[in-house]
């Protein structure tokens, strides 16, 4: 009985043994593959970074189906980090992830127009046209520009990606009149418009505007500026918005950084909607956003903001946005300062406010975050305004009013709010990147 005792260990012991050297086996085959495929990955990788990166004018090739895109980068961001110098993935800001995480984004630059969300998000500005490079920082004839500068890029016809040679400082003599399907794209360099005329963006379409460094705009006008190759004409005094969208829909204005202009920093009226601002750094100005023209100006209703993961920032005192008629989703933006109020609003708007973050001043009596401008006693009560996973600091309060129901926020809501506690992370990089 011993014996056989012995003798059935023994069977087993070597059975173990061989089910070992199995296991090894197969990890060291696993580790020999894995190492192979690394070395095959960084072989492809280090010859598409070996390539000629300088842009090519050639009209864009037809851009994969919106869905593929967001699967392809959803898995892409879920399943590795790059870090790109001052781009870096995976932040949880759905836009930066979707184009810093790919290390040829210089080559790859048309892809930003795949990455917009909310009521923007269909602009495509000049996706599908060829690269337009600005060589030259003047603006001597807004009727006559010269080729090389932005003016003439955003005036043409055709569909353009505009980028910028070098770093420039563009003082505009004129309002720069937009022309459809443009996109502005200041990535890599850094652009500054500043000290005179700056962006109108009027009975147009699809335009996206990227990465610029707009401050200190001034009225200007009372003069004939062009707006097409075809046509120019005699503009009244403009305002000095930094940016004023006009009439136009399928507008993206993201990583801007915008101050102190004699006006607003950007202005959508007169039914412009599907619009998208994002990621913008808003700093050192009184009326900072207003989005509808008038009280009286019903056309205004069909209009539908998204304002994502911008930074409010320093020297800000109201505005942000100021709203009319239409549907506005605020969502996971970062408001550290301002002096009467954050977001205010007359003739009846809706306003969805979710996942933000409201730092209150000092000042006891400019805790409130929202302001209503009501025609008579008691009638902003029906207008629905809410808030939804805001995070209030400092005393900060918001008033909501209106029907509480989900679907009264149908038509303002744009995209799924994450939470406030990553709203930090989520704007650390907001305005133009340099």
């Amino acid at each position: 009985m011993a014996a056989a005792l012995r003798l059935s260990c023994l069977c087993f012991l070597q059975l173990l043994i061989v089910i070992v050297l199995f296991i090894n086996s197969s990890a060291d085959n696993s580790i020999e593959e894995a190492e192979q495929f690394q070395s095959l990955s960084n072989s492809t990788m280090a010859n598409r970074l070996s390539g000629n990166d300088e842009l090519r004018h050639e009209h864009a090739v037809d851009d994969p189906e919106a869905i593929a895109s967001m699967v392809d980068m959803s898995i892409r961001n879920s399943t590795e980090r790059r870090k790109l110098g001052y781009f870096s993935c995976t932040t949880g800001n759905p836009i930066d992830d979707c184009w810093r995480c790919d290390r040829n984004w210089q080559r790859n630059r048309r892809r930003l127009a795949d990455c917009s969300i909310g009521f923007g998000r269909n602009a495509i500005g000049g996706r599908d046209g060829r690269f337009y490079v600005v060589t030259d920082s003047g603006d001597d004839d807004p009727v006559n520009p010269r080729p090389g500068t932005l003016r003439h890029a955003v005036i043409q016809d055709e569909p353009l990606w505009i980028v910028f040679k070098r770093d420039m400082h563009i003082t505009l003599k004129q309002e720069l009149i937009m022309n459809s399907f443009k996109t502005i794209d200041a990535r890599g360099v850094n652009v500054h418009i500043a000290n005179g005329a700056c962006i109108t963006i009027q009975f147009v379409t699809n335009i996206i505007i990227h990465g610029l460094h707009i401050h200190d705009c001034k009225p200007t006008g009372n003069a004939m500026v062009r707006s097409s190759p075809s046509h120019y004409g005699w503009r009244t005094m403009a305002d000095g918005d930094a940016i004023s969208i006009f009439g136009s829909s399928h507008i993206w204005v993201d990583h801007n950084s915008l101050s102190n202009c004699a006006d607003g920093l950007i202005d959508a009226i007169m039914g412009s909607t599907a619009i998208t601002i994002s990621n913008n750094y808003f700093t050192h100005h009184n009326e900072v956003i207003l989005l509808g023209h008038s009280d009286s100006y019903v056309r205004d209703k069909v209009m539908q903001v998204t304002i994502a993961f911008n930074h409010f920032g320093e020297g800000l005192i109201q505005r942000m946005p100021r709203c009319r008629h239409g549907y506005f989703h605020v969502v996971n933006n970062d408001y550290t300062h301002w002096e009467m109020y954050a977001i205010g609003g007359s003739a009846a708007p809706t306003i969805n406010s979710q996942g933000n973050r409201y730092l209150a001043p000092v000042n006891p009596f400019a805790k409130e975050v929202t302001k209503r401008v009501e025609p008579w006693e008691g009638s902003w009560k029906q207008w629905n305004w809410r808030s939804v996973g805001d995070l209030l600091l400092n005393g900060a309060y918001f008033t909501a009013s209106g029907r509480a129901a989900p679907g009264s926020y149908a038509r303002a809501s744009s995209l799924a709010a994450k939470s406030s506690s990553m709203v930090g992370m989520i704007t650390s990089n907001a305005g133009a990147l340099s």
